[in-house]
């Protein structure tokens, strides 16, 4: 697998080069702030109202009002941007014709597809490293549980890997970004809200559903519970999906 590390420097320097980083960026870091706002409003407004009431008071916690929201509000946020982030990755290689001489560089292609995932990773990570200043601000004033957030950011950058393994294979199916982009968030709605079947469907099908469910497994971290049913399942779904966007790459041999 060398090569990586040149793969991941030159899809750094293009997402750095171009306008998507900074408008996703700008995006997302502008909801969550506003939601995270929202949240802490809220909160205060209702621990007012705790004060008179020792009932309410005690359910009352930042984890429980500010932080599991704005995880899940955070997840719905980058579901809309994924598409925006991996639609470049392959489809672009292919529509300007580099992609032919990037598959003869000394380099497999497994090496290829885990450069850009690790780059786009990267790009996410870095998103997702600023909004640690909210639970920081609130430290000095307020008691924070850090195992319970420690887990909801781990739900965060599991789901985000998940995210960008589908859009980077949603990517490598066509030379056109936009139906790149168009895909992937197909994908993803799908695998977001193909748990809600778990209620409408037949016997026996509604576990399948809920097991298949990107929103499912991401709900036990966001409140604070890591199960190693959603570890395993959320990088058993990195793997399935970088393994069929390499599948998709090798096809080219046999279609040439």
């Amino acid at each position: 697998m060398s090569g990586i590390g040149a793969v991941v420097r030159k899809e750094l320097t293009i997402y750095f080069a171009t306008p998507i980083f900074y408008l996703v960026g700008f995006c997302f870091l502008l909801l969550g702030g506003y939601f995270f706002y929202a949240n802490l409003l809220y909160y205060s407004l209702l621990s007012f109202q705790g004060a008179q009431n020792p009932q309410l008071a005690a359910l009352l916690t930042p984890q429980q009002m500010v932080f599991r929201p704005l995880f899940g509000t955070l997840a719905i946020v980058f579901l809309f941007l994924v598409p925006l982030i991996t639609m470049r990755l392959l489809a672009e290689e292919k529509r300007s014709g580099t992609a032919e001489l990037l598959f003869t560089y000394p380099l497999t292609d497994g090496a290829i597809i885990l450069g850009k995932f690790l780059a786009a990773l990267l790009v996410y990570l870095l998103l997702l490293a600023i909004t640690v200043i909210y639970p920081l601000s609130l430290a000095p004033i307020t008691r924070l549980d850090w195992g319970a957030l420690a887990s909801g950011y781990l739900g965060l950058i599991l789901l985000g890997g998940a995210c960008l393994a589908l859009g980077l294979f949603a990517s490598s199916l066509t030379e056109n970004q936009i139906i790149a982009a168009v895909l992937a968030f197909a994908f993803l709605l799908l695998f977001w809200l193909i748990g809600w079947q778990q209620e409408l469907g037949a016997a026996g099908w509604g576990g399948l559903f809920a097991a298949l469910s990107l929103l499912e497994h991401f709900e036990n971290l966001a409140r604070g519970v890591v199960d190693t049913r959603d570890v395993v399942f959320y990088l058993s779904f990195i793997y399935f999906f970088l393994f069929l966007t390499q599948r998709q790459l090798e096809s080219r041999r046999w279609r040439a």
